[in-house]
């Protein structure tokens, strides 16, 4: 499972709606409204590299409301969670 963090600005006013509309997309597994230099974070799960290409370039980017985005790549999961147990099992059902 691939996994990354978006990091989203948003046009004022804008929060709920661009939320709403991640929620949506596949690819997207959750969304937070967040403080600090950003309004939204969203937590991107995909199984291929090609997959993330596409939620972010082709899915992300219509959305109206988004002012700007910064995507990093996750490498490893530290969790008291088995955190690729979990997806697998969830993947399963």
């Amino acid at each position: 499972m691939i996994t990354a963090i978006a990091m989203i600005n948003c046009e004022v006013g804008q929060v709920h709606a661009v939320a709403e509309a991640l929620v949506d997309l596949e690819g997207i597994a959750e969304v937070y409204s967040v403080s600090g230099e950003y309004d939204i974070m969203a937590i991107l799960r995909v199984k291929e590299y090609e997959s993330l290409s596409k939620v972010v370039s082709q899915g992300m980017s219509p959305i109206k409301g988004i002012t700007r985005t910064n995507t990093h790549m996750a490498f490893r999961c530290y969790s008291k969670h088995n955190m690729e147990r979990m997806w697998a099992d969830f993947i399963a059902e």
